[in-house]
């Protein structure tokens, strides 16, 4: 990889085998878990269209389509976006870079799942939101949702949002709306286009 490519931290820290990441996600609805709590939340806003940003291997983007949304899928694993599109090829799965990447078009909802923030280049995260910014319709949300023990705070999240032009409006500490807490390690922010 030369200096000038992106540079995804999850690769970082984990070699991409899309088998045993798709198998955790499997196991855990075999066990009674739902793994649907980020399209759960999202459909709460009754979306037409979502952008799934950081879609790994398509969990989420899946789902909403499942229940009618338009979905577009962005990640930057390449092992992730083919595995993506051989499991549902009718769906726009797009191999890019979230902090450059020019899709000519809105959504409702943009949604970061799991911890697509965490994982982007270390020190794009504005270029990130203000990019996927652009990508929102008047009125859209902006939802991502990460943990809070890996560099990133939800006040620098929210300072990076607000110069984008989004204005919070939901923060919770799970996908499944618990409040938050002096000792939440989560954070689901949504943030609406003004």
């Amino acid at each position: 990889m030369n200096e000038s490519e992106p540079v995804n931290r999850s690769s970082q820290w984990k070699s991409v085998d899309t088998g045993a990441y798709d198998s955790q996600w499997a196991a855990m609805a075999r066990n009674g878990q739902n793994i649907h709590g980020e399209a759960d939340f999202v459909e709460r806003f009754s979306p037409t269209t979502v952008l799934d940003g950081g879609c790994g291997t398509g969990r989420v983007a899946i789902e909403l389509a499942r229940r009618g949304c338009g979905v577009v899928g962005v990640d930057l694993d390449e092992p992730f976006i083919r595995t993506a599109q051989s499991k549902a090829p009718e769906i726009d799965f797009q191999l890019g870079d979230l902090a450059t990447i020019d899709l000519q078009r809105e959504f409702d909802v943009i949604v970061l799942p799991g911890n697509v923030m965490i994982f982007v280049a270390p020190g794009t995260e504005s270029a990130v939101i203000e990019n996927i910014a652009k990508h929102l319709a008047p009125g859209g949300r902006l939802i991502a949702g990460f943990q809070l023990n890996r560099g990133l705070t939800v006040d620098s999240y929210q300072e990076m949002a607000a110069a984008a032009g989004l204005q919070l409006e939901e923060h919770w500490s799970t996908w499944d709306q618990q409040p938050v807490s002096a000792d939440s390690s989560y954070a689901v922010l949504v943030h609406r286009r003004l």
